[in-house]
């Protein structure tokens, strides 16, 4: 995600072609959603920590150095989505959906009672979050649970272990589904959402 001896951030390529999501999101909104806004954040970033001690940092580094801190609220915004959707990017497979991996799926059992009762919740907090956002799957001690954040903000400054995410600011979904919030979130969870990344983040 960086390059922590310049302190340059770059955008890390998408995992996929730009067209790979089809027909759930759209050649059209990854372009503008990658190549505008999650770009924007890498260079505004980049930008603000210019020739500061927050220069030579990694990303996560970055982010927790300046949660909570209203004076930095503009690097943190911007370093925390370009973590989110880095992040986001990798929880979105185009052979998504399906089962989770054995190890994972007896976790989300343990944790919700069933997968479909795992996705009903993640798509409840994606639904359910008032204006931009993002809906979590994460990891809280031995535990798996799923939280919501608002704007920026993310698990990793709560000390929860995120293992997927779904982008529920507009941008990621409107190009597409206009207001349909709902069936957008649907159609990523049935069609998708790469378990296999989550079962590499709980490990």
């Amino acid at each position: 995600m960086s390059n922590q001896k310049t302190g340059s951030h770059t955008l890390p390529p998408l995992p996929y072609a730009d067209n790979a999501l089809d027909p759930v999101i759209s050649a059209n909104t990854l372009g503008f959603h990658y190549g505008k806004h999650h770009k924007t954040y890498v260079d505004n970033l980049n930008k603000l920590i210019t020739g500061t001690d927050l220069a030579d940092l990694s990303l996560e580094e970055v982010i927790k150095s300046t949660a909570g801190q209203a004076d930095k609220a503009g690097i943190f915004n911007n370093a925390a989505q370009v973590w989110n959707h880095t992040f986001y990017w990798n929880s979105l497979s185009p052979k998504g959906g399906g089962e989770p991996p054995t190890a994972l799926k007896q976790k989300i059992e343990a944790s919700f009672g069933s997968v479909e009762a795992c996705k009903k919740e993640l798509a409840t907090a994606a639904t359910t979050q008032f204006g931009s956002g993002w809906a979590w799957l994460v990891k809280d001690g031995d535990k798996l649970q799923v939280t919501k954040t608002g704007n920026a903000d993310l698990p990793l400054t709560k000390g929860m272990k995120p293992l997927l995410t779904i982008d529920v600011w507009e941008h990621a979904y409107y190009l597409d589904y206009q207001n349909r919030r709902v069936d957008y979130v649907n159609a990523v969870l049935e069609k998708l959402i790469n378990w296999g990344f989550a079962a590499d983040n709980d490990r």
